[in-house]
């Protein structure tokens, strides 16, 4: 090998070199704590002997999602990437100052996934989303961020991505899960971002913030890996049928508390339910039922607020329409007891 062959095969993040065939755990130094103490972006790269693509997978951008960071252990550890075509950049925390502090926020206030692309000389927030965008994912040909549900919400496992695109619809397809959403880029996301590039990238919803769910972690797991298999970045199963039919929601809404109160749930994650439902019923402290939350129109629920306390006007239910909901609901019971 030459020494062109050699720099075109470079892989460089930070300070450090990763050529094919290494695995390197690199510390990216970050904005120091006000204590002095250094901060750090951890990441995992393993580069396969034979050349593929380059896909980043990435955890905790906001610091209360912790799921992904077990996923991402689960992954990198897994026997399955040993025989890994091209590159892994594995990434369980990006947002280490939420992670700390258990906040979905940065100290100064701001949410990571509304400060990309940054700015290597602006806020906290920004200049960790410019060294993430400038080390990590621009030079990556794909990628897959790992999200749950905020504080006092799950989500049902889910993708959500640019699906008109159809290399991002396949991807999302190879992911494997019942339900894709069809998400618009939201201003300051990294999918925004990365669509900016070029870069197709999935964003996995599953379970609650601050929670550990082992079926969200293992349909994550899973996921990714289906997702390299596709990419051929990993060998593919001889088996070419995907475990659970994958369903597309274009649109979704949240039912919103019509009254104050605590809530009586009656219906769960991954129920199908028709218009007029009742979802739930709303108490008084003294026991009298002063409202009921009624479904606005038929669908499967993807995600819902876990406290049993609520205001009036707060979403309480998140539903996704489809064109097949008993269908729908047929596969997420298939996933679910797949995974018991």
């Amino acid at each position: 090998m030459n020494q062109n062959d050699k720099s075109k095969d470079e892989l460089v993040i930070g300070s450090h070199r990763i050529m094919p065939g290494e695995t390197k755990k690199i510390e990216l130094p970050t904005v120091r704590l006000y204590t002095d103490t250094n901060m750090s972006i951890p990441i995992y790269v393993k580069r396969g002997k034979k050349p593929g693509p380059t896909i980043f997978v990435s955890g905790a951008i906001h610091g209360d999602e912790l799921n992904g960071i077990e996923i991402i252990s689960r992954l990198i550890n897994s026997r399955s990437i040993n025989s890994l075509r091209g590159t892994l950049i594995a990434v369980p925390i990006v947002n280490g100052f939420g992670v700390l502090n258990q906040s979905r926020y940065l100290p100064d206030r701001r949410d990571l996934n509304r400060c990309f692309p940054g700015s290597a000389k602006g806020s906290l927030a920004g200049r960790i989303a410019y060294l993430f965008m400038q080390e990590v994912v621009t030079k990556c040909d794909f990628g897959i961020d790992l999200h749950t549900g905020a504080i006092h919400r799950s989500n049902l496992p889910q993708i959500r991505a640019n699906l008109d695109d159809p290399v991002t619809l396949e991807m999302a397809k190879a992911f494997a899960v019942p339900v894709l959403i069809n998400s618009n880029l939201r201003d300051g996301s990294l999918r925004q971002c990365a669509d900016e590039h070029g870069i197709p990238m999935l964003l996995y919803e599953a379970g609650q913030a601050l929670r550990f769910d082992e079926l969200s972690i293992k349909v994550g797991v899973k996921g990714i890996i289906n997702v390299l298999r596709h990419l051929e970045m990993l060998p593919k199963l001889k088996s070419k049928k995907p475990p659970f039919e994958p369903f597309v929601a274009r649109n979704s809404g949240w039912v919103r508390a019509s009254d104050s109160g605590f809530v009586i749930h009656k219906k769960e994650l991954g129920d199908r339910v028709s218009e007029h439902d009742v979802l739930a019923e709303i108490k008084k402290p003294l026991g009298d039922v002063s409202s009921k939350v009624l479904s606005n129109a038929d669908g499967i629920i993807i995600g819902k607020q876990n406290i049993p306390l609520v205001q009036e006007g707060e979403a309480v239910y998140h539903i996704a329409y489809f064109n097949k909901p008993k269908k729908v609901e047929a596969s997420i019971e298939n996933m679910q007891v797949s995974y018991e």
